[in-house]
């Protein structure tokens, strides 16, 4: 799965490792969070090893899956997650935005919109590509979107990026049913993790977003790699071409009533 050195991926890469599976844990700069992914599901009995590729440089993708590929040593791939993916611009110390994060249509420039849609759109749609040869009959695809998509925060190129990874799930499902090869979207709200760090550094931002979250909190990475778990299961072998919402119930209503 692409993405799985920390948050939210470093979840679903646990949880897969926990129901069965051997997990290529993808990472792009983070080396070190990588292993310790890989460590942490070693020491629970999981099997699991680290591949590393910056998916939006040239060539990239050919040089992930070569590795890959050496890895299965002749297997198949039974599961892919596209869990990377970029919402801000944190780790450029060049680049000064509000809170950190590529907003609205007055704070991006050509250049961050251009990483957005290459790591968020680009990227999950050649992996995909270049996987299908390699997935067996009945394997599972499974992306990760966010709730951004269906509210109107600030997060413009973000909700537009992953919109079009949306867009993936019903097509390539109706492609692929043939194979007995699912594909489904997880979209999940505002979840604890490094990435989101902003909750716990902002007063009150904790409890506002518990407030307007039907389920009352804040999202846990653990509630999203179960759903993912799930997808991935043979008792989601009759789901496909979804977006399945996993964000606790997100602005359901105005003013979370």
């Amino acid at each position: 799965m692409t993405g799985a050195s920390a948050g939210i991926g470093r979840a679903i890469a646990r949880h897969l490792a926990a129901d069965g599976m051997r997990v290529a844990v993808h990472y792009r700069q983070r080396r070190e969070a990588a292993q310790e992914t890989v460590a942490a599901i070693e020491a629970a009995g999981g099997r699991a090893f680290a591949l590393g590729a910056d998916l939006t440089a040239d060539r990239a993708i050919d040089a992930l899956f070569s590795a890959l590929e050496a890895a299965l040593d002749g297997g198949r791939l039974d599961v892919l997650v596209n869990n990377a993916g970029v919402a801000s611009d944190r780790e450029d110390p060049t680049v000064t935005r509000r809170d950190g994060f590529v907003a609205g249509i007055s704070d991006v420039t050509p250049e961050e919109f251009d990483e957005l849609f290459a790591l968020n759109v680009r990227a999950p749609f050649f992996v995909t590509q270049r996987a299908l040869p390699l997935l067996a009959d009945g394997a599972r695809i499974i992306n990760i979107s966010s709730v951004a998509t269906r509210i109107a925060w600030p997060l413009l190129p973000y909700a537009m990026s992953k919109g079009a990874l949306e867009m993936m799930a019903p097509r390539l499902a109706q492609q692929l049913g043939a194979r007995g090869i699912t594909v489904n979207t997880v979209a999940p709200g505002i979840t604890d993790t490094e990435m989101n760090n902003w909750v716990h550094e902002t007063p009150g931002a904790e409890e506002a977003i518990s407030e307007m979250t039907a389920l009352r909190r804040l999202g846990r990475p653990d509630d999203i790699s179960a759903v993912v778990s799930y997808l991935a299961s043979d008792e989601a072998r009759w789901v496909t071409g979804q977006l399945v919402d996993a964000s606790g119930g997100m602005c359901l209503a105005p003013g979370g009533m």
